[in-house]
């Protein structure tokens, strides 16, 4: 079976794109919305192109940290941010933002940027033992995590619309 290299999942807010996006490009805020991610540690916003960070991450008894670069920072319309370990590219993490209705489509989407060769296999590894996932099963941890962090900016949203 060929393996899954990229995901996307959806839901609707009940708040402006502004609003939205405001939100999820302040990185600080991914630690109360994340399953695996605890904080991040960042300069205080605007973030834009070119921000790096580092995300300190736990999932059961696996505790691991990342860094990362603002790679596209679109006002209201796509955040998004590349993630790695120990100098290894890992995965690429976006939001797109379109209105719809009243509120806002938001759209997670991962894609894994370990893509093969010596590095891949390293970053694989790596993976599995820092963060208890192999490859074959981050395709639905990634998707169940996505499902919870968008449930969870979509009612911090809403509350702050309120």
């Amino acid at each position: 079976m060929e393996r899954v290299r990229s995901l996307e999942e959806s839901t609707v807010v009940d708040a402006a794109p502004e609003a939205v996006y405001r939100l999820v490009s302040d990185l600080r805020n991914m630690g109360r919305w994340s399953p695996e991610c605890r904080k991040v540690l960042v300069s205080a916003p605007p973030v834009r192109s070119g921000t790096r960070f580092v995300g300190l991450n736990r999932r059961g008894p696996f505790l691991w940290f990342t860094t990362g670069r603002v790679t596209r920072a679109s006002q209201d319309r796509e955040f998004t941010f590349d993630i790695g370990a120990f100098g290894l590219p890992i995965a690429r993490w976006g939001y797109r933002f379109e209105p719809e209705g009243t509120g806002t489509r938001v759209t997670e989407f991962w894609q894994d940027l370990r893509t093969g060769g010596r590095t891949g296999r390293i970053a694989d590894r790596l993976g599995a033992v820092f963060a208890g996932t192999n490859p074959e099963r981050r395709i639905a941890v990634n998707r169940a995590g996505m499902r919870t962090t968008l449930d969870r900016i979509a009612r911090e949203a809403a509350a702050a619309r309120s």
